[in-house]
């Protein structure tokens, strides 16, 4: 059972970035899969999220209008493209899949490594 993330690294302020994360050992089709992020002494959050089979998406008041999330459940794999990036987006990522509800971290039962984002002024 794996989530194995990859992407991100530094970026300037109002560049873009990809995080993907591919599934293996587990029904990936059919559950919610999303993104959370987690900055240096706050809380994790939610990013964006997407339902089983793609049609319906949902994101953070942060990530509308910048970040999109998509799915190919024929690869077993997620994205989330990031656009004109801030460094209020500086975190570590974190893509999850198998979740029930697309908001609740707890509900997600797949978890990949966390990635690193760092947005430079």
């Amino acid at each position: 059972v794996q989530l194995q993330a990859s992407g991100g690294g530094l970026v300037q302020t109002g560049g873009s970035l990809r995080l993907s994360c591919v599934a293996s050992g587990f029904t990936f089709g059919g559950y919610f899969v999303a993104y959370f992020r987690q900055a240096l002494g706050k809380e994790r959050e939610f990013v964006a999220a997407i339902s089983g089979n793609g049609p319906y998406t949902h994101c953070s008041d942060s990530a509308k209008g910048r970040f999109t999330i998509s799915r190919d459940n024929t690869r077993n794999a997620m994205a989330l493209q990031m656009n004109s990036l801030k460094p209020d987006d500086t975190a570590v990522y974190y893509c999850a899949a198998g979740g029930r509800s697309p908001y609740r971290a707890d509900t997600y039962d797949y978890w990949g490594q966390g990635t690193q984002v760092t947005v430079s002024s």
